[in-house]
C-alpha cells in the first residue's frame, strides 16, 4: 500500500494561473494543468536559483520528491510551449507557508510580496 501523498508548503499561489497562445484552438487536448507544487518547484529553482536540495527544505519534503516534481513541471512547459497549449496552474497536494520566519524563513516570497505593497500604499 503506498504513502498517502504529504502536502507541500509552498510560499504563495501565482496571481496569473493561465498562459498559452495568442490564437488559442479551445478543446482540452490543448490543455495542460501544472499543479500548485510543481510551479513552487519552477520558482523556487529557476527563479530563486536554489538547488533542489535547499527547494526540498523549504518544501517540507524529500530531494528525491522534489526531482520528480521538477521534472513534471519541466515536461509541463515545455509541452506548452513547444506544442502552442493553454498552461493552467491549479489544483494539488500543497499548504500555504504562514509568513512566519519559523515556517518560511526570511526570503519568504509572501512576505516579501505584502511588504511591497505596504511600501507602495
Amino acid at each position: 500500500m503506498a504513502r498517502p501523498t504529504k502536502r507541500r508548503k509552498v510560499c504563495c499561489i501565482p496571481d496569473n494561473n493561465s498562459f498559452g497562445p495568442i490564437a488559442m484552438r479551445l478543446g482540452e487536448d490543448n490543455k495542460i494543468i501544472m499543479t500548485i507544487d510543481e510551479y513552487e518547484t519552477i520558482r523556487l529553482i529557476d527563479l530563486e536559483d536554489l538547488t533542489q536540495e535547499e527547494c526540498a527544505e523549504k518544501m517540507h519534503i524529500a530531494r528525491t520528491t522534489v526531482q520528480g516534481i521538477y521534472k513534471q513541471a519541466r515536461q509541463k512547459l515545455a509541452d506548452s510551449l513547444v506544442n502552442g497549449k493553454m498552461l493552467t496552474i491549479e489544483g494539488g497536494k500543497y499548504r500555504l507557508c504562514d509568513e512566519s520566519i519559523d515556517d518560511c524563513g526570511p526570503t519568504c516570497y509572501r512576505r516579501r510580496k505584502s511588504k511591497r505593497c505596504e511600501k507602495s500604499s
